[in-house]
């Protein structure tokens, strides 16, 4: 017999532990060398665990819910059986309740000889997988006549989520200041070069790209926004790595553009949409939302008006963006009709004072309303 260990992935510095979600096999079943056995969740992501090898899975140490650390053993697997569902023989007393109950041969264990399954192994394999079941149940009803309440534990995801948020309004005097801008001459720039925008660089062409770049723009003018406090210092950063808020359906995520300043308009593109991909099929590793000098959060693709969006540590400001909507301004003494966005930031007041917040948001609105002004450098 070989025994193989299957580990926890190797973890980031910044993540001390995570929790077990669910097994895809039980033991006794057969699997494939990279077939994915359990996925686990931390506090920023979920990993998938595949098998090392092939093989008879024969242990499992961990059960779902567990919390484990970096390259902990969680179960382990035999090289040397190897079995498929033709190889795997049952009593016809087995065979007939397996039939019944829809049940994978290669899930039960057989203890007769030559490791023929008999009807005590289907038997204890279901009372086995009953009990798991009751024991790993994620949530409690409670019924008060037809007022029903459904208790649900937080995902190690969610709960970081809420001890993060909490963090930052705690500690920061966080203060929004807000604006809006013409998204005009953008939505005009956009539609007269989509079209080779997509053909040229096999991406399409966005909204956000722009906001990365105009926000850059405003943290190289006023370098404050794009700063962090580290007890009683302050700490200017030489770099622009921007944060860009995803939603999954896991929780909120945000992983970052490195050197976003060094980033072409569709890189930047191309950077978001695998952000946004990879979050939602929980594949986004865990170094790539390490960091980050400054975030933007887009609400408005869910149809926000207006909000303060919550700094994330150790940043000392966001940039909060808004659906576009056309509504009636004044130019030249005319009442006339555009696309306008609300945008907000939010910055800690103990080391960015108003002005340089306020003029920075206008710096950000003057490069969306003249996107040329990005090609001068102005």
């Amino acid at each position: 017999m070989a025994i193989i260990n299957v580990l926890v992935p190797q973890l980031s510095e910044s993540v001390a532990e995570a929790t077990m979600l669910t097994w895809n096999k039980e033991v006794g079943s057969y699997v494939e060398i990279d077939e994915i056995l359990i996925e686990i969740e931390t506090d920023k992501i979920v990993l998938e665990v595949p098998s090392p090898v092939s093989g008879i899975l024969v242990e499992i140490l961990k059960s779902n819910g567990s919390i484990v650390n970096s390259q902990e053993v969680i179960a382990q697997i035999d090289t040397n059986t190897k079995i498929s569902n033709k190889t795997i023989k049952a009593s016809p007393s087995a065979s007939k309740i397996l039939s019944e109950k829809g049940l994978d041969i290669t899930s039960v264990t057989g203890s007769g000889t030559d490791g023929r399954i008999t009807k005590t192994d289907v038997i204890n394999a279901i009372e086995k997988n009953s009990e798991s079941n009751n024991s790993n149940a994620s949530s409690v009803m409670t019924e008060n006549h037809d007022r029903l309440d459904q208790r649900v534990p937080m995902s190690r995801l969610r709960s970081k989520i809420s001890e993060r948020l909490l963090q930052s309004q705690k500690e920061n005097a966080i203060l929004t200041t807000f604006n809006e801008v013409n998204m005009q001459a953008v939505i005009n720039l956009r539609n007269k070069y989509k079209e080779g925008f997509l053909k040229e660089h096999n991406v399409k062409l966005g909204f956000m790209s722009f906001f990365v770049k105009a926000a850059i723009s405003a943290l190289k003018k006023y370098p404050i926004l794009n700063a962090s406090v580290d007890g009683k210092d302050i700490i200017y950063h030489g770099y622009f790595d921007i944060g860009i808020a995803v939603s999954s359906s896991r929780g909120l995520v945000v992983p970052i553009l490195r050197n976003a300043e060094k980033l072409s308009i569709s890189n930047i593109e191309r950077s978001i949409i695998d952000f946004g991909q990879r979050a939602s099929d929980g594949k986004l590793d865990i170094d790539e939302m390490l960091g980050g000098t400054f975030s933007i959060s887009n609400g408005g693709v869910f149809g926000s008006m207006l909000s303060t969006p919550i700094i994330n540590p150790p940043q000392s400001a966001i940039l909060g963006i808004h659906l576009t909507k056309e509504r009636p301004v004044v130019e030249n003494g005319c009442v006339v009709i555009r696309p306008m966005t609300y945008l907000a930031l939010s910055y800690d007041h103990r080391i960015i004072d108003g002005r340089e917040a306020v003029l920075g948001l206008v710096t950000i609105k003057d490069m969306l309303e003249d996107p040329q002004r990005f090609l001068l450098d102005l």
